[in-house]
């Protein structure tokens, strides 16, 4: 008995539709090389000047790690040294250390913050007012980091904002110099973080929630959901995109902080504030440590690249 042939290889109108598709995906697959090329074309202009402007000074800077040079006078080739330094200084470890708690203050606290309040604003989204508020959180980013450290630095004096507030309400006995004490410093450095970075996850959760369907929510509602089943069955788990983004951009933005500390507090009281970019820095132009400076910033930078590449696993997956 000959076996009847079926599916895609017969002879039916299935098979040739089958082949037709085939035909026209290899025709796209042998056209698609060409366009590639052209492509390419296109981003060459950026990508030299990527190459020029930092890839050539990344790799210089991997060079000067290498060495011991103060900068001017002749260098001194010293292999691992300056990277073996970073364990066993204390100032470099602490330095690294700092930088972690500054993570939470940039980048947990603004992100915890930011969800509630998109649950609030997204529950009361008819309400006046919502986009001034809105505008009100976000002006941090706006703002010049200069203008923000100065103006910090005037709250936080022994005279201002901060200390008359309690003062005013009969907690007189806290006050201090917050950018002056060892033990209130670095939080003080982190609370300015948080105000910086709530305004801008707000922003993106908010822009999450715009592109939820609102016949999910109105579903949810009609079938007795209350607003925190709402928000953590629908909302939230539309929002792992851009809870991404906000954690790349906070953390990165922790881990690299230099000008907020250079102007509030210049690594004091003692060595309190000291983070990785500002080490990088004062060795490099402030103690003639150039090599040791270049391996803080190699070391910071490889931090940075394998944080942002952890954090982007909770990215939800493209659908094709």
């Amino acid at each position: 008995m000959a076996t009847q042939v079926t599916g895609p290889q017969a002879g039916g109108p299935q098979g040739r539709l089958g082949r037709a598709r085939a035909g026209r995906t290899s025709g796209r697959s042998r056209q698609g090389g060409r366009p590639q090329y052209k492509a390419y074309l296109y981003i060459a202009p950026a990508f030299v000047l990527f190459a020029v402007f930092l890839g050539v000074p990344a790799l210089q800077t991997a060079q000067y790690s290498l060495y011991r040079w103060n900068g001017l006078g002749a260098s001194t080739w010293v292999g691992l040294q300056n990277y073996a330094d970073l364990v066993r200084d204390a100032t470099l470890r602490s330095s690294f250390g700092h930088a972690a708690v500054l993570v939470l203050f940039y980048s947990a606290v603004p992100v915890l913050l930011a969800l509630v309040l998109t649950a609030l604003i997204s529950r009361g989204a008819g309400l006046p007012g919502m986009s001034v508020f809105r505008t009100l959180l976000f002006l941090p980013q706006v703002v010049a980091s200069v203008v923000v450290a100065t103006t910090w630095v005037a709250i936080y004096s022994p005279d201002g904002l901060s200390n008359q507030l309690l003062r005013l309400v009969g907690l007189g006995s806290l006050t201090r110099a917050w950018l002056g004490d060892f033990g209130t410093a670095l939080p003080a450095v982190g609370l300015i973080g948080t105000w910086l970075g709530t305004g801008l996850c707000l922003v993106l959760f908010l822009s999450g929630v715009a592109n939820i369907a609102p016949e999910l929510l109105e579903a949810a509602r009609m079938d007795g959901a209350g607003a925190v089943a709402e928000f953590t069955s629908i909302v939230l788990p539309a929002l792992r995109g851009q809870i991404a983004v906000a954690l790349t951009l906070t953390v990165v933005a922790a881990l690299k902080t230099f000008d907020l500390v250079y102007i509030t507090t210049r690594g004091g009281p003692g060595t309190s504030t000291t983070l990785p970019a500002f080490e990088a820095y004062n060795r490099a132009f402030n103690t003639g440590q150039v090599g040791s400076a270049a391996s803080v910033a190699v070391v910071l930078t490889a931090l940075i690249l394998v944080v942002t590449a952890l954090i982007q696993r909770i990215q939800p997956d493209e659908v094709a």
